[in-house]
């Protein structure tokens, strides 16, 4: 079958994640990362996007992207290509680094482009691997400091009006602020989703305990909600239909509409 369109974002902002193949490293050394980084500073240039964020782990890259002209599927195969190479050169690897296309998720309003990028910057610290004020290869320290990478004007305008104000208010927001859809945020890394993973997902969406209520609404309401949980990447149909105790075709008429 052939792949499904990407979904161009209103805003032009897309969440953009760069997997490991099969989970591997692709970042060994202080070296990588730099390249990476590097990199990412060229294809910027040459595609002309703008970085609000981004965070390099060990087996995957998160990145909010502004795209400016629309190429973003250009600038992200240019990125891993280029990085693959060199990977491949250094370390004489063979095969596929990363998984698959790269994962990409519409950031259509404010509240989401600023629970995306502290999600984020506090990857290292989920992970359990450094405080996200002491991790090198975030773009966290780029707010509070110099920005090298990043366009950092348009999302620091959001906390106040003077700079001061701003890096203050950046700061709280994202040590003090209370994580309100970090979990939602941690499924668009999955290609496919358990049943537990779903159901939690549909939990925190909808903001419901029981997801079978769901085949209570009426036939309107109900759905809508199908719809809408159609969009969730990692699940199916059939996965919908167990989980929800819908059955399948009630669910194949409601995606039709």
């Amino acid at each position: 079958m052939p792949r499904e369109a990407r979904k161009t974002s209103g805003t032009k902002v897309y969440h953009v994640i760069l997997k490991g193949n099969d989970s591997q490293d692709i970042f060994l050394d202080k070296q990588d990362y730099k390249k990476f980084l590097k990199e990412i500073t060229n294809t910027k240039e040459k595609f002309n996007y703008e970085v609000y964020a981004y965070c390099l782990m060990n087996n995957h890259v998160h990145m909010v992207l502004y795209d400016k002209k629309e190429k973003i599927s250009k600038a992200m195969q240019s990125l891993a290509i280029s990085y693959s190479n060199y990977f491949s050169k250094k370390y004489e690897k063979t095969g596929h680094l990363f998984q698959n296309r790269f994962l990409s998720k519409n950031v259509e309003t404010q509240e989401y482009l600023m629970q995306v990028i502290r999600y984020i910057h506090k990857n290292p610290e989920k992970a359990g691997i450094s405080d996200l004020r002491n991790y090198t290869w975030s773009s966290f320290n780029e707010y509070i400091k110099e920005e090298k990478i990043i366009t950092r004007q348009k999302f620091l305008s959001l906390f106040g009006n003077t700079m001061q104000e701003q890096i203050k208010n950046f700061k709280e927001f994202h040590i003090k602020g209370k994580e309100e859809i970090n979990d939602y945020l941690e499924y668009e890394i999955k290609e496919k989703l358990t049943d537990e993973e779903l159901i939690k997902q549909i939990q925190i969406l909808f903001k419901i305990t029981k997801v079978t209520k769901i085949k209570e609404y009426n036939t309107k309401i109900r759905n809508e909600k199908l719809i809408e949980l159609k969009k969730i990447k990692g699940t199916s149909k059939s996965q919908l239909a167990r989980v929800l105790g819908i059955n399948r075709k009630q669910i194949e008429r409601a995606l039709k509409k």
